[in-house]
Formats: structure tokens, C-alpha cells, sequence
């Protein structure tokens, strides 16, 4: 079984996003293993860019924070190195294309899989665009995550039949923040998942509360939360480990 099957094995998993670098290497690194150790099932570490197009204020603010300390991508990939001398949890990239394809594919995923990541998530890139990078990255081991969003309708099922690692489910329509209700009718679309694959799904996009978390996960198999995270470490810094220990935790138990 893959570590990303593993996250999923007989339970809900909680999916946590953080992005490297933010503050700085070292405060990320703690904060990534604060979350692992509170609970977390999976991990995607986002690579800073200039221009995440998918992510709200809370998580450009983040991108800015990691850039002004002098993250790259190569500093994301040690980053990841030093979290797998420790944990075996599985790690799931989340970028864009313009940085994979800026440093160039091949390269990209080559050095992603020494570094021990697991998946990747490309929010920009469209279903139909996906061998772009698909094939490389399936050569190097590491799944291409798909995304079902809303206004998918009659592609679900076709993209859910193609997934590989586990489907990243949008559950509102506009760019990642924290959201106080989640209107989209997201049974029919699990629904239309379900009928197409055995690929676990999981919703992310506005997951903030306990309450949240515990409401979706009767709907998939796993929960994404980003912006909640990062509003904790944007708030204390330095001293953000403890408190995203205590977040996690409770968001854990709530699913």
C-alpha cells in the first residue's frame, strides 16, 4: 500500500496544508513536525510562488512571508528531506506549473522523489493539460492529484476514473480563505466520485472549525485545511508549533 492509501487505511484522514518556508526554514520545519505529531494524516507543503492564483490572501501572504526569508524550491526540497529522516507520513507538493515547468519537469519531480515526496497538486493545470506533466511525474514515482471542482459537472466522473493518490475535492467556487457556511452540493458530487472510482476524496477550500471538518468528513473521506493554519502561524509567529498542535488536534478528534 502506498503512503498516500495509507492516510486513508480505515479512517478519515486530516490533510494539512502549510506553506514552506513561512516564516522561515527553520519555524516551517518546526511547524511541520508540530502538525505531524498532533495528528495529521497527510501533509502538503506548498511551494511559494509570486502569483498562487487558487489561494486567497491568507496563503499569498504566506507565499510572501516564505519568498521575503529566501525560500526556493530547492530549500522546499530540503525541507522535505529533513521532515523524512523522522516521518514516514505521506507528503504531497502543492505549486504551480509555471514553477515546475521554470525548472523543468524532468528535473522537478526527479528531485521531489529523492527528497521524498509522495504527490502533487497542480491547481492550474486543467484535466486535459495533465499529460504535460502526468507522465513525468508518474516516471518518478510521485501521483499527479487530481482536482474536482463545482463547476466540473459532466467531467467528474472522467476525472475522478483517472485519479491517482486521492482526489482533491473544491468544495466552493473562488480562490482557498476560510468561509463561515459551505453551500455546494457536494453529495452529488461524491456521489458521481464514488460511482466512477475507489481513489479516496477528499474536500478541502474553506475547512476551518471543528464543526466543518466533522460535517464534511461524513461526506468524503478526508478533510484539506490551509488558511486556518496559516492565519495560526501569520498570528504567533515563531511560537506557532504549539498552537497548530492544539489546532490540529482538535480538528482531528472532530473527524
Amino acid at each position: 500500500m502506498s503512503r498516500i492509501a495509507n492516510a486513508f487505511n480505515n479512517k478519515k484522514a486530516f490533510i494539512a496544508f502549510l506553506t514552506a518556508g513561512d516564516p522561515d526554514f527553520e519555524s516551517s520545519l518546526k511547524n511541520f513536525k508540530a502538525v505531524i505529531e498532533a495528528g495529521a494524516d497527510l501533509i502538503e507543503v506548498g511551494i511559494p510562488f509570486s502569483d498562487p492564483i487558487a489561494e486567497g490572501p491568507v496563503i499569498q501572504e504566506a507565499d510572501i512571508r516564505a519568498l521575503s526569508s529566501g525560500m526556493t524550491t530547492d530549500k522546499v526540497f530540503q525541507l522535505v528531506k529533513e521532515l523524512r529522516k523522522d516521518y514516514t507520513i505521506p507528503i504531497v507538493f502543492m505549486t504551480y506549473a509555471n514553477p515546475v515547468y521554470h525548472y523543468g519537469a524532468d528535473k522537478f519531480f526527479k528531485n521531489a522523489a529523492e527528497a521524498g515526496a509522495d504527490g502533487i497538486i497542480i491547481p492550474d493545470c486543467p484535466y486535459e493539460e495533465r499529460s504535460e506533466f502526468d507522465e513525468t511525474a508518474a516516471k518518478y514515482g510521485i501521483d499527479f492529484i487530481s482536482m474536482i471542482a463545482p463547476t466540473s459537472e459532466d467531467r467528474i466522473k472522467t476525472i475522478a476514473s483517472q485519479a491517482k493518490g486521492f482526489i482533491y475535492v473544491v468544495s466552493s467556487l473562488g480562490v482557498t480563505g476560510v468561509r463561515s457556511e459551505i453551500t455546494t452540493d457536494l453529495d452529488s458530487i461524491m456521489k458521481l466520485i464514488k460511482e466512477a472510482t475507489d481513489t479516496p476524496a477528499a474536500i478541502g477550500f474553506g475547512i476551518s472549525t471543528p464543526e466543518q471538518a466533522a460535517n464534511m468528513s461524513k461526506k468524503a473521506d478526508g478533510v484539506i485545511v490551509g488558511s486556518a493554519m496559516e492565519r495560526i502561524v501569520a498570528k504567533y509567529g515563531k511560537d506557532a508549533p504549539k498552537e497548530l498542535s492544539e489546532y490540529v488536534k482538535s480538528m482531528v478528534d472532530a473527524i
